[in-house]
């Protein structure tokens, strides 16, 4: 595949190395300065950019029917229009909080306890560790995993840092040198607690899991997740 790569910070860099060792091409590479750029000769875009230039990034190609996978979090205030306009240019794309295929099967396993725990006298709370340079807070990931546990546990929304209220979750985020991530659910009563945690060694789980989402969705049409291409929808 001739590859884009929107954004070429640090993740770009570690997307870049996999698709070489894969054999795809990096054609074209961009950064938060770049503001036009030839989508000629792409088969797919890669966005892990910045949230002031992601919608218009994803926006751009599938204007050039390019399709493109998003890893970057903090504009999903504009997701709906994408997928609206996905599917009037009959695009491709995938967003995804987190690509690592480790943290996909996470959240499956954090929808499935969430389902087990609602009926049990459970407090829970979620915590996310994460490099300083990352901009927004709490984490895509966190706010993913935040999803099942509001909807089982009729929480009205989920807070940053703290709560007074039942009705809402509390999640804590860290930012801390050099963390590529950690996401810890933590369910607890007075009488025990139960954790599920998962921590990333590296950025080499993401980039990997970029590559795998981009080659599978290259010859397809539609608006899908990381559920589809690791065949968890059933």
């Amino acid at each position: 595949m001739n590859i884009a790569l929107l954004g070429y910070g640090k993740m770009g860099k570690a997307i870049e190395k996999f698709a070489l060792e894969k054999g795809h091409k990096i054609v074209l590479k961009t950064d938060s300065n770049t503001k036009i750029f030839n989508l000629e000769k792409i088969d797919i875009a890669i966005d892990f950019s910045i949230p002031t230039t992601a919608f218009n990034n994803i926006k751009t190609c599938l204007e050039s029917n390019v399709p493109i996978i998003s890893g970057t979090t903090g504009w999903l205030d504009k997701y709906d229009e994408i997928v609206s306009l996905c599917k009037e240019k009959n695009g491709s794309f995938i967003y995804a909080s987190n690509f690592s295929l480790g943290v996909n099967l996470f959240f499956e396993l954090n929808n499935k306890l969430a389902k087990l725990m609602k009926d049990y006298k459970y407090n829970v709370s979620l915590e996310e560790i994460h490099h300083t340079q990352k901009l927004d807070a709490p984490s895509g990931t966190a706010i993913t995993l935040a999803k099942p546990i509001l909807e089982n546990f009729n929480k009205e929304k989920w807070v940053l840092g703290v709560t007074n209220s039942n009705k809402e979750l509390l999640i804590e985020a860290k930012r801390i040198e050099n963390v590529p991530g950690t996401h810890i659910v933590t369910y607890e009563s007075e009488i025990d607690k139960i954790e599920i945690k998962h921590t990333a060694k590296s950025r080499d789980g993401f980039a990997l899991g970029a590559i795998i989402a981009a080659e599978w969705l290259v010859d397809k049409k539609g608006v899908f997740t990381m559920k589809d291409v690791l065949g968890l929808m059933g």
